[in-house]
């Protein structure tokens, strides 16, 4: 793998948005959503993947007191399956462990590849959000780590 992990900046949202529509549409979070996650610093924490100045992939995770939040992780099409995923969630992680005793993730309901990615890192189903995504209406499979 040849990518570095890097806090998320305002300069990388062009970059994100691509990758966004290229993963997630219909499901896509808007410019102003990342814009609004990036300011709040104190219970955020955004990172991107970049090869050189290409971001390849991103991830976020909202932290409170009590519990932390898997918010997103995405990487590139052209890159899955190098570990980029994993080495992004491991980041998140262990800003969570520093931070909080509990990290739940919701995940599409019809996406097992990715439910399965996270079982490897230690989450299991604890239940199921139905329409959690508005513009699919597609369920999501709440996940908890431990």
């Amino acid at each position: 793998m040849t990518v570095q992990l890097r806090e998320m900046a305002r300069a990388d949202l062009d970059a994100v948005m691509r990758l966004e529509e290229e993963l997630f549409a219909p499901d896509t979070w808007t410019r102003s959503m990342y814009v609004e996650e990036l300011g709040m610093r104190d219970t955020r924490h955004y990172l991107v993947a970049a090869d050189g100045d290409e971001v390849v992939g991103y991830a976020g995770l909202i932290v409170y007191p009590e519990e932390a939040h898997v918010a997103t992780i995405g990487v590139s099409g052209a890159r899955q399956g190098e570990g980029i995923g994993g080495t992004l969630l491991d980041a998140l992680l262990a800003e969570a462990d520093r931070r909080c005793p509990v990290v739940l993730l919701e995940v599409r309901a019809d996406d097992e590849a990715t439910q399965a990615f996270y079982a490897r890192r230690g989450f299991a189903p604890i239940g199921v959000r139905p329409g959690y995504y508005p513009l699919s209406g597609a369920d999501a499979v709440v996940m908890r780590r431990g």
